[in-house]
């Protein structure tokens, strides 16, 4: 299968492994060509095989291995199509649509004190971003925000940077969210690459405005089919759109990935 559009192509992929990280969040490795065209912050669609599911699941890569050509999928249950996933085993194949997206800037973070921020299910974007910007020689510090202590990817996110840990519970780390420990932590940045639920991305947004800091935001979240059919993630921007001549945009197809001064959240 393969069908390549608009540079986007729909091919087959072989899964390699598939493990359980925390309640209802899934590690999923997939042997596919896309690895070596992977980058933080870009995201493929996968279809599920229930026919009945039309249109496939923007899924956000947590890290590529391009000398395996393999890519790991860190999930979280969200409904039938991600439940349907969580049931492969190694050796089915798949259907995916990819590389999907714009990424994150790696090369805005050389030379400077750069601080990624992940939260929840936005935490596994944050691998490859981690690994990308020190293959670069850019040192980083990630602050990792947690619901309670099941702190999936802690060690993944440990050989790449700096970990700085907050859980809303307080069971392990900083009690609070990621800024909390910004504050307390008196981390410095010149630039944040952030990732994880809209109010988190909305907080970062404000703190950078006021700290004069460039921040990107992936707003991953809102997306819906991936593939800019649906126009369930359209938001208001500071660029016309090219089609609609509006100050909108979809952020599967000009996103995830923007600055945060561009989008209106």
């Amino acid at each position: 299968m393969s069908n390549i559009t608009d540079g986007k192509a729909k091919v087959k992929a072989r899964v390699l492994s598939q493990t359980m990280l925390a309640d209802n969040i899934y590690d999923l490795w997939l042997k596919t060509p896309f690895a070596a065209r992977a980058g933080a912050g870009r995201f493929i669609g996968i279809y599920p095989k229930d026919a009945s599911r039309l249109l496939p699941r923007p899924l956000s890569i947590c890290e590529a291995d391009k000398e395996k050509g393999a890519l790991r999928i860190v999930y979280r249950i969200a409904g039938a199509g991600t439940a349907e996933f969580s049931g492969w085993q190694p050796g089915e194949e798949a259907a995916i649509l990819g590389i999907l997206g714009n990424g994150f800037p790696v090369s805005e973070g050389k030379g400077k004190r750069v601080v990624l921020m992940g939260g929840g299910i936005g935490i596994p974007p944050m691998v490859q971003l981690a690994k990308e910007l020190k293959e670069s020689g850019t040192e980083t510090v990630i602050i990792a925000g947690y619901r309670d202590g099941q702190l999936f990817l802690k060690e993944d996110l440990e050989k790449y940077s700096r970990l700085l840990i907050a859980t809303e519970d307080g069971s392990a780390g900083t009690k609070g969210n990621v800024l909390t420990v910004m504050e307390e932590k008196k981390e410095e940045a010149d630039v944040i690459m952030a990732c994880g639920p809209m109010p988190m991305l909305r907080a970062i947004k404000a703190y950078a405005g006021d700290k004069k800091i460039k921040a990107y935001l992936s707003l991953e979240e809102r997306m819906a089919c991936g593939v800019g059919a649906c126009l369930g993630c359209v938001c208001k921007t500071t660029r016309k759109d090219g089609h609609s001549h509006v100050n909108n945009t979809r952020i599967c197809t000009e996103g995830p990935v923007f600055e945060a001064g561009e989008v209106d959240i």
